[in-house]
């Protein structure tokens, strides 16, 4: 089983690659971007592990090594059963 993870910041705390980015689009004729928050992508294969294991271990593998729970939050989606 595959599984994709994203952290990002959280919509509080300042991000000044994310802002960089912004800049350099609008500087390059992209208007309409209205904002830009970089974030990290993580996938990670599972083996011998059934999607009920892997709901209950993929958030605690997130807030415990991938994320900073205090700056930051994440998503995680099955991409691979």
């Amino acid at each position: 089983m595959k599984v994709r993870i994203l952290v990002f910041l959280k919509p509080s705390v300042l991000d000044p690659q994310g802002q960089t980015v912004r800049n350099a689009l609008l500087t390059l004729g992209y208007k309409s971007v209205k904002d830009v928050r970089q974030g990290k992508a993580f996938e990670i294969e599972l083996e011998n592990v059934d999607r009920l294991e892997a709901e209950k271990i993929i958030p605690e593998i997130a807030d415990k090594v991938l994320a900073n729970p205090i700056i930051e939050k994440f998503t995680w989606e099955i991409i691979e059963a």
